[in-house]
């Protein structure tokens, strides 16, 4: 398995939770204007377009990010992708390009196909979580690479 175990989770369960509570706390900040949470004080007028503002950010972010991850796994012919509801088999000789977002602390891996899958030209998965792996090149990318270029037999991802 190439991808991490927590993958569910943040494809799946954070989204709704996180989504959920901003909605919660949007609704009561626009509903209950005048109070804050628990104290009785009157709140500032600009705290309720906090919640709005940091819902709307929040579920972009997810539904960007988080939303489209993918389970990934691999032999020595083929990837097998799945969304939790279908998985679909993409031959290693359909990979054109992988790459990595180091900047996002959970490494991001996307794989590029040359030709149309059904789910689209590219996937997104999280990988293993690696503990102190910093700036450094997830090892799954080469891993995956390197199956490429024994699947077909060039040096070319």
């Amino acid at each position: 398995m190439l991808s991490s175990a927590q993958t569910f989770f943040v494809k799946v369960v954070f989204p709704i939770f996180w989504i959920g509570g901003f909605a919660f706390g949007t609704a009561a900040v626009l509903l209950l204007p005048n109070s804050r949470a628990g104290t009785g004080s009157p709140s500032d007028p600009s705290d309720k377009w906090f919640f709005p503002v940091g819902m709307i950010l929040g579920t972009v972010f997810l539904w960007w990010n988080c939303v489209p991850l993918k389970r990934v796994r691999m032999d020595d012919q083929a990837l097998y992708i799945s969304n939790y509801s279908k998985e679909i088999v993409v031959p290693l000789a359909n990979v054109a390009d992988v790459s990595e977002n180091r900047w996002v602390n959970t490494h991001p891996v996307t794989i590029q196909f040359h030709s149309e899958t059904e789910f689209g030209t590219h996937v997104k998965f999280m990988p293993k979580v690696r503990w102190f792996g910093g700036w450094s090149s997830h090892p799954v990318v080469e891993e995956i690479r390197m199956a490429v270029n024994r699947a077909t037999g060039q040096d070319r991802v």
